[in-house]
């Protein structure tokens, strides 16, 4: 039986080369190969830094804190955060001791609303956090135009989005902060691992700091020893390197995940367009099944990575009885990034999916299959077939 994964993982030549040299250099902590990663991937993304740590939910995190240090907010103060997406986007505005504030997502793009922002809105609201889903941009300039009219922070969950453009400007260097992802079937794949984009290079420095214990800048990486020219300058390291100025995590990544990002970027153009290129073949035949399926759309302005191909099916068709017959068949799925009926959630917020009723219909009716690079033809022809045959047997939406 013909597989369709979610994921899509080849180490080239590149990636083994830059793992070796990492090995034969016996240097494992933070070095060159995470530098230049960071680097090329600052600049990738129009910012002035990039910090890379040990995971996209890090990324968030230290983000997060890093603006609470840096503007004084406190305790319970809250973030407005989308309805849909994946839990880490809300779990780490909790971890920093603050409150989320859910907002529906827009129908169409499944991303946070504009529209639905004033509703949330009170005195203690501290910050937007948009998190770009399946690789689409959110719709910026509305929520830019909100954040600045009620002086809010903006910060970027990209985590499944990259490389990409909403009107002309790069995704990660909208608010003060961005994040990423490099876990496995994300679109550059280090195995683990995740990067801040920052657009002030003091702001980033707080976000290495907080990554490395919340240590005195001073001494983040053994190579600040060699920046030593003078014995006050030696004395002030001696005195100043164990000193942590603030609350900080252990986030830190390896040059191994440094040698395989810094591979992966170099490669990332073919990448992207294998992704953009089967994702519009995949609409081009699943069309005709439009009655029972709500496709993906890229609205003006937007360009989208499509990190996986989300689809929302028709007011009738039973999910899950249907995605039973795809991963019988070998088409792998995922539900479309429940959030606010899971049961942990429920458990601390009630019931809170009957007050957001864009999220509830996703959460009923929505999943996403793959769309990546290692994709052939064959295998979207395979999954359109998939799809037709279950269809033959359900009328479309409305129809009698």
């Amino acid at each position: 039986m013909r597989k369709v994964e979610l994921g899509y993982l080849k180490v080239s030549a590149t990636a083994k080369r830059y793992v070796n040299d990492v090995l034969d250099s016996n240097r494992l902590s933070t070095g060159p190969y995470i530098r230049r990663f960071e680097k090329a991937f600052a600049a990738e993304h129009d910012c002035a830094d990039a910090v890379m740590c040990n995971s996209g939910t890090s990324a968030l995190q230290i983000a997060l804190a890093a603006l609470k240090v840096r503007h004084g907010w406190k305790d319970g103060d809250e973030v407005l955060v989308p309805a849909i997406t994946w839990i880490a986007t809300s779990n780490i505005v909790l971890q920093n001791q603050m409150r989320p504030v859910f907002v529906d997502p827009h129908p169409a793009t499944y991303n946070i609303d504009p529209a639905q922002l004033e509703k949330h809105l009170t005195p203690r609201t501290r910050a937007i956090l948009p998190a770009h889903l399946f690789g689409l941009p959110c719709d910026m300039d509305p929520i830019l135009d909100f954040a600045k009219k009620h002086r809010l922070e903006v910060l970027e969950d990209s985590c499944e989005t990259m490389f990409v453009r909403y009107h002309g400007k790069k995704v990660g260097s909208f608010g003060a902060l961005g994040c990423f992802s490099t876990y496995v079937a994300h679109l550059l794949v280090t195995g683990v691992g995740g990067l801040v984009t920052a657009r002030d290079a003091e702001l980033g420095m707080l976000c290495r700091s907080i990554m490395a214990h919340g240590r005195d800048s001073i001494y983040l990486s053994i190579d600040d020893d060699d920046k030593i020219r003078s014995d006050d300058f030696r004395i002030q390291m001696i005195q100043r390197r164990f000193s942590m100025v603030r609350m900080g995590y252990s986030y830190r990544a390896t040059e191994l995940e440094g040698a395989l990002g810094l591979a992966a970027l170099e490669e990332k153009d073919a990448m992207m367009k294998a992704r953009k290129e089967n994702a519009a073949y995949l609409t081009r035949v699943l069309q005709p099944l439009a009655g029972h399926l709500q496709l993906p759309t890229v609205p003006a302005g937007h360009e989208h990575a499509f990190m996986m191909y989300p689809v929302v099916l028709r007011a009738g068709i039973e999910r899950d009885i249907f995605l039973n017959h795809l991963e019988s068949r070998g088409i792998e799925t995922r539900y479309m990034m429940p959030l606010l009926n899971q049961p942990f959630y429920r458990k601390i917020f009630g019931p809170l999916e009957e007050n957001y009723p864009v999220a509830r219909q996703i959460n009923a009716q929505g999943f996403y299959i793959g769309c990546h690079q290692g994709l052939v033809r064959e295998d979207m022809d395979y999954v359109a077939e998939v799809f037709r045959r279950y269809f033959q047997q359900v009328k479309p939406a409305g129809a009698r």
